[in-house]
């Protein structure tokens, strides 16, 4: 679970920095914290928390530097990317802002061993493409107002239809179905966490199915708070009986 942790501070880290710190020279900061990480890495310590967590785990698990670069190149996309033209474009952003953070976690779930990690790399690589997808559906009011960024080729989401989203969560929906391989062959340490996650967002697709396309492009679709119990405890109970 720590590893964890550090793993989403680190790609947290830079993705505040990338969306969050209007006023402020971000792409210098955004070479800072890649600068310092590095330095991190080297040295082996680092002042900052954050990094001192990530290039320990970094080390400890034997996470891959180009798993590390392909998400700093898509937050560097952030920076000056704001449409998503071609589906080139848009599977490298999804590919380093979203499918390299599932693999980081996957080496950690494996504990080092190369031929499951292997095994299970295309599946986690689809679960993080289905989180991330989700999320641009979730955030579409914030990231075209605020963000003024569009990343699904080809959609207006100015005029976003139903056919446009039912294509998009037909896309997704074939995502998770993958991914769900993938989850019954993870380590049972690390099964309970990740089924989990994968119901709540599968929820969250539901909601987001069912609700009017226009509605989706002015307002956060969210899960309530009873309901993020209710597939916790659902999902502890299905992993419990080993009935995933």
């Amino acid at each position: 679970r720590k590893a964890i942790y550090a793993i989403y501070g680190f790609v947290r880290y830079a993705d505040e920095i990338v969306d969050s710190f209007d006023g402020f020279d971000q792409e210098t900061l955004l070479k800072e914290f890649e600068r310092d990480y590095y330095m991190a890495q080297e040295r082996g310590i680092s002042l900052n928390p954050v990094l001192h967590a990530f290039q320990e785990v970094v080390r400890n698990y034997a996470i891959d530097d180009d798993l590390i670069q392909a998400f700093l190149k898509s937050m560097k996309m952030d920076l000056h990317k704001t449409t998503y033209s071609t589906y080139e474009d848009y599977a490298t952003y999804i590919y380093g802002s979203a499918d390299v953070v599932g693999l980081m976690c996957l080496k950690v779930f494996v504990d080092g061993d190369q031929s499951a990690y292997l095994k299970l790399r295309p599946t986690a690589m689809r679960l993080g493409s289905a989180f991330q997808k989700v999320n641009f559906l979730r955030d579409i009011k914030d990231d075209s107002e605020r963000l003024e960024r569009s990343y699904f080729p080809n959609v207006d989401f100015n005029n976003l239809n139903a056919a446009n989203k039912a294509a998009i969560i037909e896309e997704i929906e074939t995502d998770f179905e993958i991914a769900y391989q993938g989850i019954v062959q993870l380590p049972m340490e690390a099964r309970l966490g990740v089924y989990t996650a994968y119901r709540y967002y599968k929820r969250l697709l539901y909601k987001i199915k069912k609700t009017d396309a226009a509605m989706v492009t002015n307002s956060r679709i969210r899960v309530s708070n009873p309901m993020k119990m209710l597939i916790l405890g659902k999902s502890y109970i299905r992993y419990q009986f080993n009935i995933l």
